[in-house]
Formats: C-alpha cells, sequence, structure tokens
C-alpha cells in the first residue's frame, strides 16, 4: 500500500479514497481524493500526494498567527495560595535540608526558570512576601495587563484565606 506524510487511506460503506490533511495554527485544511472520480486507487493517491505537496506550499506562505499564552489562575492542588509559589524544602552543598518558598515562572513557552527564597534566612512571612513579589514582578513581565493581580500584597493575602480554611479544617477534623 502507497505511503505519504499526511495522506491517510478511507474504506467505509460508500467512501473509497485518500484524504489529504495538513495542520497550520489550529485548522486543518482536508479534501478527499475519491478512487471512483480519480481512476482507480492508483491514481487517486498520486493526486492526493500531488496535491498535499501544493497544500504543504501555500500554507508556509500564509503569515503565523502568534501564539497566545495561557495564564494560570488557579490550580487545586496549589496548598500555598499562590499559583507558581510553594513551600517545599532544598538541599544545601552538605545535603542539609532547608524549608524555602521555590517561585517559578516561564518566561517563554518550553523554558521554566525558578528561585527560593529561604524561611531559615528571612523568616516564614517575609520569605513568602519575597515569593510574592518575585512572582508578581515576573508575571507582569510576561503579560503585561493580561496578569490582572494589582500587587504582590494581593497575592500575599490569598495565603492568609489558604491559611485560614486550612486551620478550620484541622479544627473540625479533630472535633
Amino acid at each position: 500500500m502507497p505511503r505519504a506524510k499526511g495522506v491517510i487511506r478511507i474504506d467505509s460503506d460508500s467512501t473509497h479514497g485518500w484524504q489529504v490533511r495538513v495542520y497550520r495554527d489550529g485548522k486543518t485544511f482536508s479534501r478527499l481524493f475519491s478512487d471512483k472520480k480519480w481512476g482507480g486507487r492508483d491514481k487517486a493517491f498520486d493526486a492526493a500526494e500531488a496535491y498535499r505537496k501544493e497544500l504543504v506550499e501555500e500554507v508556509s506562505q500564509l503569515p503565523a498567527k502568534p501564539r497566545r499564552r495561557r495564564l494560570i489562575r488557579h490550580n487545586r492542588s496549589n496548598t500555598s495560595g499562590v499559583v507558581g509559589v510553594s513551600r517545599t524544602y532544598k538541599r544545601d552543598r552538605r545535603g542539609i535540608r532547608h524549608e524555602v518558598y521555590a517561585v517559578s515562572w516561564n518566561p517563554e513557552p518550553g523554558v521554566a526558570r525558578g528561585t527560593s527564597f529561604s524561611i531559615k534566612r528571612y523568616g516564614e512571612d517575609t520569605a513568602f512576601r519575597l515569593a510574592c513579589q518575585l512572582r508578581w514582578q515576573k508575571m507582569k513581565e510576561i503579560y503585561g495587563d493580561r496578569y490582572e493581580v494589582e500587587s504582590y500584597l494581593d497575592l500575599y493575602r490569598q495565603k492568609a484565606a489558604v491559611d485560614a480554611r486550612a486551620e478550620e479544617r484541622r479544627r473540625s477534623d479533630g472535633d
């Protein structure tokens, strides 16, 4: 059976032919080359293959659509209350574990960056506040006006609400 990228065989009840598909910027360009219309299976395949080459050339001339990055605002598994900020452990050169608030962000698609703030060095509140401040600053640089949080203090206040809910759950489970 002949093979070509983007050309597949369709054999159903009443349809027999070669389907050509090319994708570009979330759009599908498709066409069926029927055996009956093209005078047989091999001729239909040859026509489909030729059409695909033309279509790929034509589609490649279209201007690329700029990708709009997704902005994640909430995450159920987040325990700090702020997406991109987590309380975790980090090991130093000697292998000793230190509690930190880790901050992560993606300056461009496929690239991850991050840093952390030591809870021992800065204290619980200051380390979290610094992490929120850095996260807010990086998100503003990346997304501009699409990032709607007024300030890093708003992020910082979210943790207080999360902590209050967690404390409430602990009390109700203990009763």
